[in-house]
């Protein structure tokens, strides 16, 4: 059975067996404990035997694994004292960013999100989440695709405008929780969230590529400004989750998985979080398992993952956590306890006096049975310990696979041009007389522009500013976003998944 090397403990090595990497995982420990070399260790692992990896580049650290290491004393060193040879090496990598400044950009549709993250994203109260799925209900009835914000936007001017009238179908309908929701877009676009909402909505399976030599690429976003929005970090995070469990058939056990998953900065994913939420995303944790998918936790404390997703971890690697106040304590005491004991050592005593670059271990064996805990020296990383420089990053895009598939953004034909188009419509004088003054009023960055021919509703696409070059790449992409919007919905309820995004099957 095929593995990954972690490190050595004592006489043994301790490693992940890649059948078993699907059972997901936790990698925790205190700040400047060796997280994130760990996750490299494991993302390289993943890489070699042939499986795509995802994970967030908070720091910028991660991006180095896309070049050769340097072969630093202290790595050669480790690498004698578990008994393997340092080699250098750089690994297949491409970049995300949402917004399009250090990777490709990466967006989804405002159906495909879905009103259970939306209303997450801003932060809604149970009222005003109620009104947003009154709104994407309406949309789905409608046939109104929601692409972006502007189209969110006009379909929430357009339930505030039939509050009376709708009120009686769906429930209570306020134009305050209308104004409220408007109030937290805006907040949103402050905050370039808006960045993330479009066309060409990413392809999940471009997540899932390998290159001519069956390495795993490594899809890395870069994380470091989207940080500066914890909430729209983590519901990107857990809309992308959401994809997977959707879009992917079930395969059961498999040799390896066919992408692993690396959620770092996991509290921000639980931190207030309502039940119904932390119980959804336990269901898809708990079932993207047989869908070949691995998901593996990155946090400083074990006590910020809830019990119930905690316990569908099987693989655990925890660095050092300093006992300073009582919640420390008992941090140290929770994560001593979900390790099976091994009777060489105190668990809870060895978590408070681990180095740097060492962990314990416990990880599945052959029979999915917890190993027992091993103290452990990690294994040094081949790529480069530390961040690519903006040249290196610039040169890996340009040489990407994915270069002009979803650098030019889309704008066509969806509810914002189809709310717009019936109210010039339905308020039309027979003859010469004023128009009606009820409409969709444009917002954002479409305020000043002139207007565009209109195109018959539901055409693919209207024209993109873009070059010719990438033309065709880009409407590609374009109608596989649009065939997943549409699909055979438009004229009722879409149906929803787990964590409230458009389902695609």
């Amino acid at each position: 059975m095929a593995d990954i090397l972690i490190g050595k403990s004592g006489t043994k090595p301790e490693v992940l067996l890649l059948a078993r990497a699907n059972r997901h995982g936790l990698v925790t420990g205190a700040t400047g404990t060796g997280k994130t070399v760990t996750l490299q260790v494991l993302a390289e692992g993943f890489s070699n035997a042939g499986v795509p990896v995802f994970a967030a580049d908070i720091k910028g650290d991660l991006s180095g694994l896309s070049q050769p290491g340097d072969g630093k004393p202290p790595f050669v060193k480790r690498a004698k004292e578990i008994g393997v040879e340092y080699v250098p090496d750089r690994f297949p990598t491409i970049f995300w960013d949402v917004f399009g400044e250090e990777g490709h950009p990466v967006r989804a549709t405002i159906s495909e999100m879905g009103p259970l993250l939306l209303a997450r994203l801003l932060d809604l109260n149970d009222t005003q989440e109620g009104v947003l799925n009154i709104a994407f209900r309406l949309a789905d009835e409608q046939g109104l695709l929601l692409l972006d914000l502007k189209d969110l936007r006009a379909m929430l001017t357009y339930v505030a405008e039939n509050a009376a009238s709708l009120s009686a179908q769906y429930g209570n309908v306020s134009k305050q929780s209308v104004g409220a929701i408007q109030r937290q877009l805006l907040v949103l676009e402050n905050q370039r969230g808006g960045e993330f909402f479009g066309e060409p909505a990413l392809e999940i399976a471009e997540l899932m590529r390998t290159d001519r030599e069956g390495r795993g690429i490594v899809n890395i976003l870069s994380a470091t400004k989207l940080m500066d929005n914890p909430r729209l970090y983590s519901t990107f995070l857990l809309w992308l989750l959401s994809e997977l469990f959707e879009e992917l058939p079930e395969v059961g056990d498999l040799d390896k998985p066919k992408l692993v998953f690396f959620f770092d900065e996991a509290h921000l994913l639980f931190d207030d979080a309502p039940k119904a939420l932390i119980d959804s995303v336990e269901r898809v944790v708990r079932l993207i398992r047989s869908k070949g998918v691995g998901v593996y936790f990155v946090t400083q404390n074990p006590l910020d993952v809830p019990d119930q997703v905690l316990a569908q971890l099987g693989n655990r690697i925890q660095h050092a956590l300093r006992a300073f106040t009582p919640r420390d304590q008992k941090a140290v005491r929770a994560a001593a306890e979900t390790f099976r004991q091994n009777p060489a050592f105190s668990t809870e005593e060895a978590i408070m006096s681990l180095g740097v670059g060492e962990a314990l271990v416990s990880t599945l064996d052959a029979k999915g049975a917890p190993g027992m805990v091993e103290r452990t020296l990690i294994a040094p990383p081949s790529g480069r310990v530390g961040p690519a420089t903006d040249a290196e990053r610039q040169a890996i895009i340009a040489a990407s696979p994915m270069r002009g598939r979803y650098d030019h953004p889309i704008d066509r034909e969806s509810a914002y041009e189809m709310l717009q188009e019936r109210a010039e419509r339905d308020g039309a004088p027979e003859k010469g007389g004023a128009a009606s003054s009820t409409s969709v009023p444009r917002s954002g960055p479409w305020d000043n522009e002139p207007a565009e021919p209109r195109t018959p509703t539901r055409a693919p696409a209207r024209e993109p500013r873009r070059t010719a070059s990438t033309t065709e790449r880009v409407i590609t992409n374009v109608a596989s976003s649009a065939a997943r919007s549409i699909g055979t919905q438009i004229g009722r309820a879409i149906f929803r998944s787990i964590l409230g995004s458009m389902t695609k099957r």
